[in-house]
């Protein structure tokens, strides 16, 4: 949606920044009564943040099955904020950052562990060191994942990057409006020089291969290898920063890491 990002009380006069409130309410007054005083830009990111200490002591205390009852807790949690998640904030397309990643993990790694038969402690170190770090956007590494988990980050990978590209499309369309009317400044990209025309193609190719990859390992339930998995979310990135900043180098860089996840 397209919002005015600074608002003014007219009560009390306060100025606030509604893209870090995601509220009209005044934060000094209460008042609902305000008005935009900025141009309208895209946005679809809203303002939730990912708390985990709770879960992390209910958990830390645990010992075999994991308890029901934290498991629902943590997965509601886990997913008001991936829901609540977006990658343009005020006009400007943001990296596919890595607390939405760790908790879009978190979310998947919940859910096959519990499918397991008989989970190893490999499984559950894996499990809390997840759960340790999500909210500061920390992952175990990729040569850490458990066979049995293979399908978590796989599929974490897909979904994330499927978020990223609706939001990169969405983009792109408000970029390829760009210039008339209200649109002109409803996003932000950096000036490269060049044909816009040519980057806004360009990338919906390389957008289009990106889909279909992420079709595929979906279609797999996740499991394909951690290095696929990873492959796939730094090409997602990279097209994302070649979209900002028109650079030549991200692009070859978001291609090459797709042509890794064909490989």
């Amino acid at each position: 949606m397209k919002v005015r990002g600074e608002r003014e009380c007219r009560d009390c006069g306060c100025r606030w920044s509604y893209y870090e409130t995601g509220s009209v309410e005044c934060p000094d007054c209460g008042s609902v009564k305000s008005v935009g005083t900025a141009d309208r830009a895209v946005h679809t990111d809203s303002a939730v943040s990912l708390e985990l200490s709770a879960h992390r002591a209910r958990f830390g205390e645990a010992r075999g099955t994991l308890p029901a009852e934290g498991v629902d807790d943590l997965k509601r949690d886990l997913r008001a904020y991936v829901r609540g998640r977006g990658f343009i904030e005020g006009g400007e397309l943001r990296p596919l950052d890595d607390t939405y990643l760790a908790a879009r993990e978190l979310l998947e790694a919940v859910d096959v562990h519990d499918r397991l038969r008989d989970p190893t402690e490999a499984d559950r170190e894996y499990l809390l060191a997840l759960l340790a770090g999500a909210d500061d956007g920390e992952r175990p590494p990729t040569a850490g994942v458990p066979e049995t988990m293979r399908a978590a980050r796989g599929m974490a990978a897909a979904r994330a990057v499927d978020g990223y590209r609706e939001d990169l499309s969405t983009f792109l369309d408000e970029f390829a409006g760009a210039g008339s009317g209200d649109d002109e400044r409803s996003v932000t990209v950096a000036d490269a020089g060049g044909d816009p025309a040519e980057r806004i193609a360009t990338a919906r190719d390389v957008l289009e291969r990106l889909r279909d990859r992420t079709k595929r390992v979906e279609a797999l339930g996740g499991d394909v290898d951690p290095e696929t998995a990873d492959a796939l979310v730094a090409a997602a990135d990279a097209l994302g920063d070649y979209v900002r900043t028109g650079d030549g180098a991200s692009l070859d860089r978001a291609r090459d890491r797709i042509d890794e996840t064909e490989a």
